[in-house]
């Protein structure tokens, strides 16, 4: 779990900060990105705006970029070109620390504290409400195992928890890598319940997934591939766009066109 990044991303010392008009229409806007790691370009050249509010899904196979994607955006990761501007601001500049929140495919969590003693450090690292620790727990349905340690939870009960941090002090943005994964089909879908619930509050949430049929539970779709945007839009759009009827198919039909 993490509210903030340490690695700066290559900028113009002009994009320092933005106008409040723009940082109203524009949640996060990706121009010219490029990383490359050693002979492999990892993303190549993307450039998109999100819109603050909804759920944008950040799809693809695996190794299509979608992680190395949502570290730029933290500001976590060193690019080779291009900018990420996040909420008027530089990714991972200072002002963003406690409007970030950042859930990782690979839970965070101390094992010899109990799910609340976990969020009741980061909430006090964060310098979040006492109150949202309660708040949380419920929003993500662990009460029933609150004070046991984050040690003997299954895996996606301790994704659970590392979510559940991501969410202490309310964040305009939450960046989620593949947190439905290893989760049964009743809790993947309390999950989504929670994301839209989130959103209609006014939360921008970037939720990443491998699997297509996520696809159809977001707002706008990012399709990736081989480091490369196929797609930026709805999923009526997308399939409407490409005359089919399902996700799987919409994707094969960019990847054979492309």
């Amino acid at each position: 779990m993490s509210h903030d990044g340490n690695a700066s991303v290559s900028r113009a010392e002009n994009d320092e900060t933005r106008s409040g008009s723009d940082e109203a229409a524009v949640a996060v806007a990706v121009a010219h990105l490029r990383v490359v790691r050693g002979d492999n370009d990892v993303l190549r050249d993307l450039t998109f705006d999100i819109a603050p509010g909804g759920v944008t899904g950040v799809l693809g196979p695996s190794g299509s970029g979608k992680t190395t994607l949502l570290r730029c955006i933290l500001g976590i990761q060193i690019v080779t070109a291009g900018a990420v501007t996040v909420l008027g601001h530089p990714a991972g500049s200072r002002p963003l620390r406690s409007r970030v929140g950042y859930a990782s495919q690979a839970a965070s969590v101390y094992d010899d504290l109990s799910v609340v003693e976990n969020l009741r450090y980061f909430a006090a690292a964060l310098g979040a409400p006492a109150s949202d620790v309660e708040r949380v727990v419920t929003e993500v349905d662990l009460g029933s195992c609150a004070h046991r340690l984050a040690g003997r939870l299954s895996g996606g009960q301790r994704s659970r928890v590392s979510l559940a941090a991501a969410m202490l002090g309310t964040p305009q943005l939450l960046v989620l890598d593949e947190p439905t994964v290893g989760l049964d089909p009743v809790l993947r879908e309390d999950l989504w319940a929670l994301f839209h619930r989130l959103a209609d509050r006014g939360t921008t949430l970037l939720v990443s997934s491998h699997v297509m049929d996520e696809a159809e539970r977001c707002d706008s779709l990012l399709l990736l591939r081989e480091g490369q945007v196929l797609a930026h839009e709805s999923p009526a759009a997308l399939k409407q766009r490409t005359g089919e009827t399902s996700m799987d198919a919409a994707f094969l039909h960019l990847v054979r066109a492309a």
